[in-house]
């Protein structure tokens, strides 16, 4: 029987990862801070898929909180065949801030608890030579708006360089990058939903249908629906002053 951790796994994007793996029989391991909802999710996966959820209450933005994750994801008497590293948050707060502390917390769960976690995965599942490791990124991290791009870039790039250590071994590691996504990401994040055209918007169960395929395929980097592979096209051939000038746009309309 196949088991998949999944942090943040109570809401969002991590909560349609745990439905779309338990709707395939995955027992799991879902990880957040809030106990309550953590045992709220648990007992109804639990009751609608027939499966077995563990519930590991943690904040990843600290230090030891990470470390008892990860000794889990050590576990070798019970393992973990799939880890998600999805928990995360938005940042709407101006790098001229002279309070810095929620760029410094983006940092600790998005960098330091996806740095720890995979590695920490990586290690026992190249060990037992199989394994998979998704790491939520983001469009944003191939522009340029504020900490969260950089955060999502970090995310980006080390995934791609966790999959050149693990290639051979057995162990899947996949970068999701998803866009715009119906959840309540941007609404906890301060974000208008409105300043967002309608079409860019994707539905979240389909993201991650559409990831969970693209691991099945071997991709190293996941950008669900056609519309934000188009958009990574001309990101990724445009010039850099362009990709600064609409990162500006979108982000002063989010303000207004």
């Amino acid at each position: 029987m196949v088991t998949a951790m999944v942090t943040g796994g109570t809401s969002g994007i991590g909560a349609a990862f745990a439905r779309a793996l338990a709707d395939r029989g995955d027992n799991l391991v879902i990880v957040a801070r809030d106990e309550t909802r953590l045992a709220e999710t648990a007992e109804s996966l639990r009751t609608e898929y027939g499966i077995e959820v563990e519930t590991i209450s943690a904040d990843l933005g600290e230090r030891t909180d990470v470390l008892r994750v990860a000794a889990r994801l050590e576990d070798t008497s019970s393992p973990i065949d799939m880890l998600v590293n999805n928990a995360g948050f938005g940042v709407h707060a101006s790098l001229l801030a002279v309070d810095t502390t929620p760029h410094e917390r983006a940092i600790d769960v998005m960098i330091r608890g996806v740095l720890m976690l995979g590695a920490a995965a990586g290690r026992t599942m190249r060990t037992r030579g199989s394994g998979t490791i998704v790491n939520v990124s983001s469009v944003a991290g191939f522009v340029t708006m504020g900490s969260y791009s950089a955060v999502k870039a970090w995310v980006a790039s080390y995934s791609q360089g966790l999959a050149v250590e693990l290639k051979g071994s057995g162990v899947q590691v996949t970068t999701l990058c998803p866009g715009w996504v119906k959840t309540e990401f941007h609404a906890r994040a301060g974000i208008r939903e409105s300043s967002i055209p309608n079409f860019l918007w994707v539905d979240v169960d389909e993201l991650v249908a559409a990831c969970l395929a693209d691991v099945e395929k071997g991709k190293v980097i996941s950008v669900p629906s056609r519309r934000f592979q188009f958009l990574m096209f001309v990101i990724k051939h445009a010039p850099r002053s362009g990709i600064r000038w609409a990162s500006g746009k979108i982000s002063s309309s989010r303000n207004d």
